[in-house]
């Protein structure tokens, strides 16, 4: 993988709780999203691409749900997390309507 492909190593010994989270959610997203880019046709690659990124919206929401006090916060993580999950329903489906 590229160098501009890669997350930086980032120490984490010194992170919160919900800052370490945050970052292994984005650990395991970005090398997902960059994979699903590298697909041959442009449409599948966005798609491919986008699943990824929502799931780690979806990630982050759910950091914010564990460790988050404000209630609008929440509120805005959980409305994420509805709206993300059924966005990355409809693009399976087109995923396994149109790839190939």
């Amino acid at each position: 993988m590229s160098q501009a492909m890669q997350m930086p190593e980032m120490p984490m010994g010194d992170m919160a709780e919900h800052q370490k989270a945050m970052m292994e959610g984005m650990r395991e997203m970005h090398p997902a999203m960059m994979q699903g880019m590298m697909a041959k046709d442009p449409d599948v690659a966005f798609v491919c691409g986008m699943i990824a990124h929502h799931m780690g919206a979806i990630s982050m929401s759910e950091v914010e749900l564990k460790f988050g006090d404000d209630a609008e916060a929440k509120s805005m993580a959980e409305k994420i997390i509805d709206a993300q999950k059924k966005e990355i329903e409809d693009m399976n489906t087109w995923i396994n309507e149109h790839a190939q």
